[in-house]
């Protein structure tokens, strides 16, 4: 089963991604923050990482720097969640190494299609 790792410090829209992405077949593992998300991403190697940009801790930027800064988990990709829509903070998430951006709030068919999409992308010998 594919793996997804979700770090969101809102628990309210941390359980409605969970739920989202369980109905939709996936196993899902949450997170409160970027330092877990770094932390559970070493431990579980997830398939992708759904990312919220503001968090405590560490923020998403950090957090995704981390990752791509560990040759073990630099290619899972990470796609930001925020409110953020401006150019600037999604040019900056970019630059940290994310994926993708998706802007909330956002339908629950259209996380879980974007979710499909990268999925698909990656090279069968990466993830589950």
């Amino acid at each position: 089963m594919t793996h997804i790792l979700v770090a969101e410090d809102e628990r309210d829209i941390r359980e409605l991604i969970a739920f989202t992405l369980r109905f939709a077949g996936y196993e899902v593992t949450t997170v409160s923050n970027g330092e877990e998300a770094v932390q559970a991403a070493a431990q579980l190697h997830p398939s992708l990482i759904l990312m919220d940009v503001r968090m405590p801790r560490m923020d998403g930027y950090q957090a995704c720097q981390a990752l791509k800064a560990d040759p073990v988990l630099k290619d899972i990709p990470v796609v930001f969640l925020s409110a953020k829509g401006q150019e600037s903070e999604i040019q900056a998430g970019l630059a940290a190494g994310a994926t993708d951006y998706l802007l909330k709030p956002f339908a629950p068919d259209e996380l879980t299609r974007r979710v499909r999409e990268l999925l698909e992308k990656r090279p069968p010998t990466m993830g589950t």
